[in-house]
């Protein structure tokens, strides 16, 4: 039994790697992570088949039956934090195994529910809840693992969301005529079990370097044999040209030891920026960058039409004359455009000469010109070519903004774990005013292509703060920018006059430097 035991933890313990591995278990982590986008987001993203299935077994409205999927969407979000707190806590498997506990309860229950009140707790509450605690750790811990190809990689295992839309809708649209809606979800809720098994594989990583007395002392005995080699060459200039240097050697025991405790005071001196103790559960010291801030409202407005056009695009098909089987298709077609853009924004963000933002910021504005077309044209195939056009932007979009929060350009990847709980529950709020939103503006204009406008303003509000992130970084919107300047101007001379003094005044200086507060 030990030995069973002691095998299980070293296949699922923590992996310890001297640098980021761009691979290794990383792979697995991808592949866990596929599973979890195609039984959280591809489920959610399918809701919209069952629409017409509940209007009609509870004999509510559109808005009504839009709050379950907003409930769900909100709740998901919003503990956002709580998820980011826990996993810092526990570690990712056991949260992650929790929530996909949770995820299969939530679906499995609201299959015997009597009322769309019962339904907001199972699905909006229970379920939302296990999503949060299932793709968030996941995601941040496969950051975690890759470096060079985090955004390839990234864009690649989220095809899982689309690749679960691709085949749940017309299979569970199918299954739900022969077998009805109730067991259904009992199916669903059932295949969602997997999402347990995936947290199991989550193996935590932790970037440990070579012992540092080691390396201190590997550093001290070639910065000894490069003093000596400029001595020695001082020395023999000096006795060519006076004959008398009177510079004394590095193995003189007096300088030896001199030049010993100066490199050892330097590597073991702790920086300014350490803190001693426990790492806090949750940082929430981003909320006072200008950039994140934008970035955040950024998500909060663009979320509104993340979720609305999924659930109400079979609905505008089938209103414009074409049959619900052939309109269930639309969402396969959005699947498949989606695959391909999360593929091709993937490599195209792998280029160093792009900004990477900037790609973000045209997809944005492309998505919100797409989402008004929505509203102009009818028939099946016009529908399926915006149908493509959006599922491929919204696959740009989708795998690249919450991974955006580990460049520089907004947070960068030492605070992505507390940032992006923090970014993903101030994103709840659309989440959960998007789809009724959408709800209400059917039932008053009695046209499904109303509830794409509501999105196209959320997603164009949302390209507004997007573009002032870049320039809240560099303090652009600060109103000390001036000042600002002129300390980064004094600090910079000061840093090129203490590099031409000695070595043992640049160490001291050089730590001061670091401790510039940052005025944004």
């Amino acid at each position: 039994m030990p030995q069973w035991l002691s095998g299980v933890k070293s296949c699922l313990g923590a992996n310890v790697y001297t640098e980021v591995p761009d691979g290794g278990w990383g792979w697995v982590v991808a592949a866990a992570f596929f599973l979890v986008e195609a039984f959280t987001y591809g489920v959610i993203k399918t809701f919209g088949i069952f629409l017409k299935d509940l209007m009609t077994e509870f004999d509510e409205s559109n808005s009504r039956i839009s709050w379950i999927l907003s409930i769900c969407v909100f709740v998901m979000s919003f503990t956002a934090p709580l998820a980011s707190l826990l996993s810092n806590r526990f570690g990712f498997q056991p949260v992650v195994m929790v929530g996909g506990l949770l995820i299969s309860v939530g679906m499995v229950t609201t299959a015997f529910t009597t009322s769309v009140n019962q339904m907001y707790i199972t699905t909006g509450i229970i379920a939302g809840l296990g999503y949060c605690l299932t793709f968030l750790p996941t995601v941040t811990l496969l950051s975690q693992y890759f470096c060079k190809h985090r955004s390839v990689v990234t864009s690649m295992a989220s095809t899982g969301e689309s690749v679960a839309i691709f085949t749940f809708a017309p299979a569970f649209t199918a299954l739900k005529t022969k077998i009805g809606w109730r067991y259904t979800m009992v199916v669903i809720g059932l295949l969602q079990g997997t999402i347990v098994m995936c947290g199991a594989l989550l193996r935590p990583i932790i970037i440990k370097p070579s012992p540092s007395d080691k390396s201190s002392k590997e550093q001290l005995k070639s910065k000894q044999e490069d003093a000596k080699q400029n001595l020695d060459q001082e020395q023999l200039h000096g006795s060519v040209s006076s004959g008398d240097s009177g510079v004394q050697s590095v193995e003189d025991p007096e300088v030896g030891g001199q030049i010993m405790e100066k490199e050892e005071k330097k590597a073991l001196s702790p920086k300014p920026n350490d803190k001693p103790g426990r790492p806090k559960l949750l940082d929430l010291s981003v909320l006072k960058e200008g950039s994140f801030l934008c970035y955040s409202a950024f998500g909060l407005f663009a979320t509104l039409g993340f979720f609305a056009p999924q659930l109400y695009v079979v609905e505008l098909n089938v209103s414009q004359g074409v049959d619900r089987d052939k309109a269930a298709y639309s969402l396969s077609i959005m699947a498949i455009a989606e695959i391909l853009g999360r593929l091709s924004i993937g490599w195209m963000m792998s280029w160093r000469r792009l900004r990477k933002i900037y790609v973000l910021l045209t997809c944005v504005l492309l998505l919100c010109l797409v989402l008004v077309l929505f509203t102009l044209v009818s028939g099946f195939w016009p529908v399926a070519v915006c149908c493509m056009l959006y599922g491929f932007l919204l696959g740009n979009v989708a795998s690249t903004h919450i991974p955006m929060l580990a460049e520089d350009d907004v947070v960068g990847i030492q605070r992505m774990a507390s940032a992006a709980g923090v970014y993903v529950c101030i994103q709840s709020f659309a989440g959960l005013a998007g789809p009724p939103l959408g709800g209400v503006l059917v039932d008053i204009t009695g046209n499904y292509g109303s509830a794409f406008y509501s999105c196209a303003a959320g997603m164009a509000l949302g390209a507004l703060f997007l573009g002032l992130v870049r320039p809240a970084k560099m303090g652009k919107l600060c109103w000390r920018k001036t000042g600002q300047q002129q300390q980064q101007k004094s600090a910079v001379e000061k840093d090129t006059s203490v590099r031409e003094s000695s070595p043992e005044d640049f160490v001291e200086e050089d730590l001061s430097l670091n401790t510039r507060p940052n005025d944004c």
